[in-house]
């Protein structure tokens, strides 16, 4: 994954490593809003000779071979649509996701980690419904107690969200730099003109 704080300003986009290629959909709305359906460039360039994607936009940035040169794709779409899952994959990064990156016990953004509501000591299992975000001075505090012994009670109850749920709060979590390419299919909360 690119991220974008750890690449230098001035170098950002002087290396074709540096250039990696927004994907879509064949609806042209990105895979994944986050993280970001991003490719490498070596990626985008293989899938499309391999006619897989089409290019959209292309950076300034030119690659070459003795025989062969060509603008590094930024933005490519498939030709063939992918179904979004309806259920996500229950993953730490989906949980952290689906509670906004936040503790449900104290709203703490910072060290996160994860807690079973009902404690597996009680037969607690490891669902969506039973596990949920929580900063590890929460976790400690909590322990292996439920939420009422402990009087920690979760800001939201855990449930298993769909995929729609969590692509919509990934919006909510914009890249810090995007190619001025990709800005035409990533619909953040920007204000359209009349």
């Amino acid at each position: 994954m690119y991220h974008p704080d750890v690449l230098d300003l001035k170098e950002r986009w002087s290396s074709p490593s540096a250039c990696p290629a927004l994907v879509l959909n064949a609806d042209y709305t990105p895979l994944s809003y986050y993280p970001l359906s991003l490719w490498s460039w070596q990626d985008a360039i293989k899938a499309a000779f391999l006619e897989r994607v089409d290019i959209v936009a292309q950076y300034d940035r030119e690659i070459r071979s003795p025989s062969f040169s060509m603008r590094l794709p930024s933005v490519v779409a498939l030709r063939q649509y992918v179904k979004p899952s309806t259920h996500p994959a229950f993953t730490r990064f989906n949980l952290f996701l689906r509670d906004r990156f936040s503790c449900q016990y104290c709203g703490c953004k910072e060290d996160l980690t994860f807690d079973h509501v009902v404690p597996r000591a009680y037969g607690g299992r490891t669902t969506w419904i039973n596990v949920t975000t929580a900063c590890a001075p929460c976790n400690l505090r909590k322990g292996g107690r439920t939420p009422a012994e402990a009087h920690m009670i979760p800001r939201q109850r855990p449930f298993q969200p769909t995929s729609h749920h969590l692509r919509e709060n990934g919006r909510a979590f914009p890249p810090h730099h995007c190619h001025a390419t990709w800005r035409d299919y990533l619909y953040w909360d920007a204000e359209l003109e009349a």
